[in-house]
């Protein structure tokens, strides 16, 4: 099991909740909010505010996971060797990768960046976060569901069988 899914597979249901469910309904619920707002253009609505809110919500929040994992993960498993393989690698960084749309809709949204941009601009921007936030996620998920054995390289002493 690659640690992505080990990760999530311990301390059941306290892991999914923390490193899956909360990002993840975040980041749907903007997503969610943007397909409304592109479609009424109703920028003083209900659907605007919540999207505004779980921005800044998903990427402080992210940006705390970001720095957890990477310290207490990322750090000790380059240190020691003991990263299965590319697939491994591949999960969690993506995974980890997430906080850059993540952290990007925070400032947006805090108006760190973009900041005299007009609505439809900042939007647009928003849009593409969430987007490459999503490719991110399900790189990640994709790679954690895979046995990492399969693109590891091992040496065998063993020599081949030939028929």
């Amino acid at each position: 099991m690659t640690h992505y899914m080990g990760l999530l597979a311990s301390n059941q249901p306290w892991n999914l909740i923390i490193f899956m469910a909360v990002p993840v309904i975040l980041a749907e619920t903007i997503a969610i909010t943007e397909l409304y707002l592109l479609f009424t253009r109703n920028f003083n609505s209900t659907a605007k505010t919540i999207s505004k809110y779980a921005g800044i919500i998903v990427g402080l929040y992210f940006l705390g996971i970001f720095f957890y994992l990477f310290k207490t993960a990322v750090i000790p498993l380059t240190m020691t060797g003991e990263w299965r393989g590319f697939a491994d690698v591949i999960a969690v960084g993506c995974y980890l990768l997430g906080v850059i749309p993540l952290f990007g809709i925070s400032l947006l949204e805090l108006g760190f960046i973009k900041k005299n941009a007009n609505v439809e601009e900042k939007l647009k921007l928003h849009v593409i976060f969430v987007a490459i936030f999503l490719v991110v996620a399900h790189i990640a998920m994709i790679f954690g569901m895979v046995n990492p054995e399969i693109y590891s390289v091992k040496t065998s002493s063993t020599p081949m069988m030939m028929n």
